[in-house]
Order: C-alpha cells, then sequence, then structure tokens
C-alpha cells in the first residue's frame, strides 16, 4: 500500500515539474487529472477541470468533428504534435501543440486517454515578427530585389512621378500599384484601375476619357470615364503595352499637358491624376520595333520598377505559402497548418509560369481538397501527381522525396554558382542545415 502511495506521489509530482499541460480523460471525457501547467495555459482551476469533459475546458476547433484524443482512442494509435487551436478563460484563441494517446489498464484494455498540450503563443509571435520584416503592405517577399523596392517604395509614393512596374503575368504589379497608392497624398481618394488589355480600343477610348450623351449611336447619357472617377487620386494602367498606336496619342497628352476632352465633347478637362502603368512586355523591345511610341514610353518610365518573376525568387515560397494558408484558413475557418516536406520539394522544383497567382491557385485548389491538418502531395493538381517533379522531366519512374530534395538543392546550387551562402539564403535555411543537405544527399560539387 505504501509502495502504491509513493508511485502515485511520484506521479503527481513528475506531473507538476513539467512545463508542458497533461489530462486524462475516462471513457466518459469526463477529466481524472489536470496538472499545473494545464491551469495555466488554460486559464482554468484544476478543481473546476476535473469531473468536466474536456470539451467543455478546451473549445478547440477541433472538439466537434475531429478530436485529437477521440481518434487516438479510436484507432489505438498515438497521435504526435498536431497544432490546434483552443479558446482559454479569458475568451482568447491560444495556438498550441497536442499529443494524445490512449490510456490502458494493467491488462492492456483501455479506460480513457491522456494528453500532452504545449503553448505555441510565442512561437506564432516569433513567426508573425519573422513575416512582418519581410512584408510591406500586402507585399511578402524576402528576395533583396524586391526588399530594396520596400525600402524605397515610401519615397516613390510620396512624389507625384509616373511609375512603370514590369513583371511577367502574376508577379504582383497590382499589389505594388495599391502600396504606392496607400502610401501617397493621395491615399484618401480613389485608386482606379483598368486592364487595357481587356478592352477593344474603341471601348477602352470611351472608358478612359468617358465620353456625352449622342456621341454615338448608344450614348444615351453622359458616362464619366476612369480619369475623371480617378481626379486627385491614382490610375491603375495596367497592361499598358497592349494599347494602340491611336490611344497612345491621346494618353501622352494627358501625361503632357494634364488634360483630355470625352468623346463628343469640345470641353476640355484637367486631369490632376497620378498615373501607375504596368505591363509584362518588354517596351523598350516595342520602342524598338515600331510598336510602341518611344516618346511615350520616356514620358512612362520616370521611376521603374521591375519585378523578378517567382522562379528567381523561390527563398518566397515558403513564406508565401504561410501566408497563403493564413488567409484561407482565416475566410473558411478552419486549421490546416502546412505543406508536407514532400510537398514544399515540389513547389520549390517548379518553375511557376504564372508566377504568385499560380502558387496562390495551386494552395486553393489542395486546400479545398485536404481533410487533415497537412497538404499533402495527394491534395496537389493532377499535373504534380503525375511527375513528382515541378518541371518539364519525362521520367517514367516517381521520384523519391530524397531525389526531390537534391534535384531541389542542384538546382538552386547551379543558380548561385555554386556559393553555399547564397543558396541557404535562396532557400531559407543556414548554412550549417544546407551542408548536412549536401553531405547526406551526396550531392557533388564541383572543386
Amino acid at each position: 500500500m505504501a509502495k502504491s502511495t509513493d508511485k502515485i506521489n511520484t506521479t503527481h509530482t513528475i506531473l507538476e515539474s513539467i512545463a508542458d499541460g497533461v489530462f486524462t480523460v475516462d471513457k466518459n471525457w469526463k477529466i481524472t487529472t489536470f496538472n499545473r501547467a494545464a491551469e495555466e495555459i488554460t486559464g482554468v482551476p484544476r478543481d473546476e477541470a476535473i469531473g468536466s469533459t474536456c470539451r467543455d475546458v478546451f473549445h478547440s476547433n477541433v472538439c466537434d468533428d475531429n478530436c485529437v484524443l477521440n481518434r487516438s482512442i479510436k484507432n489505438d494509435q498515438p497521435i504526435i504534435n498536431e497544432a490546434i487551436y483552443i479558446v482559454n478563460s479569458e475568451g482568447h484563441r491560444i495556438p498550441i501543440s497536442i499529443s494524445a494517446s490512449p490510456l490502458k489498464d494493467a491488462s492492456g484494455k483501455i479506460i480513457g486517454g491522456v494528453e500532452t498540450f504545449r503553448d505555441l503563443s510565442e512561437v506564432f509571435e516569433l513567426k508573425k515578427t519573422l513575416e512582418k520584416n519581410y512584408s510591406f503592405q500586402d507585399i511578402i517577399s524576402k528576395n533583396e530585389t524586391i526588399q530594396k523596392f520596400f525600402n524605397i517604395l515610401p519615397d516613390i509614393a510620396t512624389s507625384d512621378s509616373t511609375v512603370l512596374i514590369q513583371g511577367e503575368s502574376g508577379t504582383g504589379k497590382e499589389l505594388f500599384a495599391r502600396a504606392i497608392h496607400n502610401l501617397s497624398r493621395r491615399s484618401q481618394h480613389s485608386l482606379v484601375t483598368v486592364n487595357c488589355g481587356a478592352l477593344p480600343d474603341t471601348l477602352l477610348e470611351s472608358e478612359l476619357f468617358g465620353y456625352m450623351a449622342g456621341a454615338f449611336t448608344d450614348a444615351k447619357k453622359d458616362k464619366p470615364g476612369r480619369f475623371e472617377l480617378a481626379e486627385n487620386g491614382t490610375i491603375f494602367l495596367d497592361e499598358i503595352g497592349d494599347i494602340s498606336p491611336a490611344l497612345q496619342v491621346r494618353l501622352l497628352r494627358v501625361l503632357q499637358e494634364k488634360t483630355y476632352e470625352p468623346l463628343g465633347s469640345t470641353t476640355t478637362r484637367k486631369a490632376n491624376v497620378r498615373i501607375i502603368a504596368a505591363t509584362n512586355k518588354d517596351l523598350h523591345e516595342l520602342v524598338q520595333k515600331k510598336l510602341f511610341r518611344e516618346d511615350l514610353y520616356y514620358r512612362i518610365n520616370v521611376v521603374n520598377l521591375n519585378l523578378p518573376p517567382l522562379r528567381d525568387r523561390k527563398e518566397d515560397i515558403p513564406l508565401l505559402i504561410n501566408h497563403f494558408l493564413d488567409r484561407f484558413n482565416a475566410i473558411k475557418n478552419r486549421n490546416i497548418q502546412k505543406v508536407s516536406d514532400e510537398v514544399l520539394s515540389i513547389l520549390m522544383m517548379y518553375d511557376f509560369p504564372g508566377n504568385v497567382r499560380e502558387l496562390e491557385n495551386i494552395l486553393e485548389y489542395s486546400y479545398i481538397l485536404c481533410r487533415e491538418d497537412i497538404i499533402q502531395v495527394n491534395h496537389l493538381p493532377d499535373k504534380f501527381k503525375r511527375k513528382t517533379s515541378g518541371n518539364n522531366e519525362t521520367d517514367e519512374e516517381p521520384l523519391t522525396l530524397k531525389a526531390i530534395q537534391k534535384r531541389a538543392i542542384e538546382k538552386v546550387l547551379i543558380k548561385n554558382n555554386w556559393k553555399r551562402m547564397a543558396t541557404a539564403r535562396e532557400l531559407g535555411i543556414d548554412k550549417g542545415t544546407l551542408r548536412r543537405m549536401i553531405e547526406r544527399l551526396k550531392i557533388k560539387t564541383p572543386k
């Protein structure tokens, strides 16, 4: 009897001394033990917790249909380090990492369950701090070129100079335009966006400058153009490289003289509007081919931001994945934590012809299919299931995770001329981790 009492006291001392919260439940989900750390994390006193159901104490986001402890007991298998949220006694959401296991008696019969949990609040705050260092407005990047843009955007915004943003489709040109507008003295007025490549020339002209009643057959009444709607604010002319030579002349006049006339009007109007233009084409090359007016090119190319494609800033992929998952979780009220290592390796190898927008679409598709806490390869679009690498490999045999990782690291090493510090920076890891991965994957580096 004394030995039994000593064993109970020892167990109690151990539970009270550890930093993780620990509790046990019986087969009716009533809490039978609740240690000191559990009290501190939840804010619920032990006397109040014991005898209550775990659901009444934790108010977790998985209590209704995905209880971790229930899954562990049902499958007679431990579950390790799943990230969830609970609501503490003050109504605050607390991120925690939990591990659960069936509780058995001496004969091996399941009599309840035990769960340990760790407060991840400090980890999440650190994550937010790190992401804040790599974010500006709604733009997220640790790429050196874009970080330089972050530093000069406030200065660009305070001027009224015309800005030309160049980059492939999906690189985030509109995000930069919005950031410039939001930081400018015009932020209290409208940012009006016009996709110049989406409208035929005649319709685009009336959209930009408006028209008067009777200007053409269906013009029953006056209609303001986008320049008028953007008065005192900013107009963003997306895909400006697609406009015709005739419209280029009219746009040049707005830039030079700050005036325009609506269709069918003989009255000249003043335009107090800042212009930000964007294109996915090489305007300098179009000028050489006489497809774009040289004088207009130099008028809009006062401040030039050339955004690198995602394939040249792959160090941003992990950051962007976290950003998009956080956004989807907020919208869908779910809690998918991350992508698997294999998925990350596949995405790091893929060249993303659609850039950041394509990455977002891939993750949204995978998010819809995922019913667990981690996005796996089977949740990815079909083209990633058919080929275990994201580039145009023709291998018949599927690659192992080790082979995928090896290819991905070799690719970044080659891109950085085998400079390990630059490679580690792009991959978002430290140099020591990269060295160990090179050794483990047996990557042969040139002398």
